[in-house]
């Protein structure tokens, strides 16, 4: 894609335009870190476009205090300020969320991931978010709390204008097969290689 511009252009009967501003669901897989991290890069794009963003984290922990969750609460804080950006909402389990994650088992965490699903489902359906960030979504897909067929229904046939980033090792094909946009992260190289563990600023 030189300069942006697409090698082929489809027989599709779309304008450059109607093609350009189409909604788009992108998959953020594979093994190496930076796959959440270029998600909230996208995610901050939208913000200064005037979208609501949605940050739904599936995995990571309440008591884990990342930056950008931090930074995109003053960016919210921002928006109700000054009108600046867009609205920002992010959720994550165990802090003021209905499938927050306590102690229990697999069935409990099973329940609480597809609640949550279903709380996303009825946003979609309400075309309430302009970006949705499904951080670490592909684990409760890979462990089989939420089926994967309804989840790409879903997401094939949601309404109006509304952007999907699903971030996440081992992506099942069927979500990658139907996305519009995936990236794989490979590693090259990685300081844990040489012993070094995560430090602050770089992973958190």
């Amino acid at each position: 894609m030189p300069q942006g511009k697409p090698e082929v252009v489809p027989a599709d009967g779309l304008t450059t335009k109607q093609r350009r501003n189409r909604p788009l669901l992108v998959v953020h897989t594979g093994v190496m870190k930076g796959k959440s991290t270029a998600a909230f890069g996208l995610a901050l794009r939208g913000w200064n476009q005037g979208w609501s963003i949605g940050v739904f984290q599936f995995v990571k922990s309440a008591k884990w205090k990342v930056g950008e969750e931090a930074a995109f609460k003053a960016l919210g804080e921002v928006h109700e300020r000054t009108g600046q950006g867009g609205p920002v909402q992010w959720h994550k389990m165990g802090e003021g969320w209905s499938w927050t994650r306590k102690p229990g088992t697999d069935e409990d965490h099973a329940a609480a991931a597809l609640e949550g699903w279903r709380e996303i489902q009825r946003r979609i359906q309400a075309e309430e978010h302009g970006l949705y960030v499904l951080d670490e979504f592909t684990y409760p897909l890979k462990w089989g709390w939420v089926d994967v067929d309804e989840v790409v229904s879903t997401l094939r046939d949601r309404p109006g204008f509304q952007h999907v980033v699903i971030t996440g090792r081992d992506a099942p094909a069927r979500l990658t097969d139907a996305a519009d946009l995936v990236v794989e992260m490979t590693k090259v190289k990685h300081p844990m290689d040489a012993g070094q563990k995560g430090q602050r600023g770089i992973e958190w």
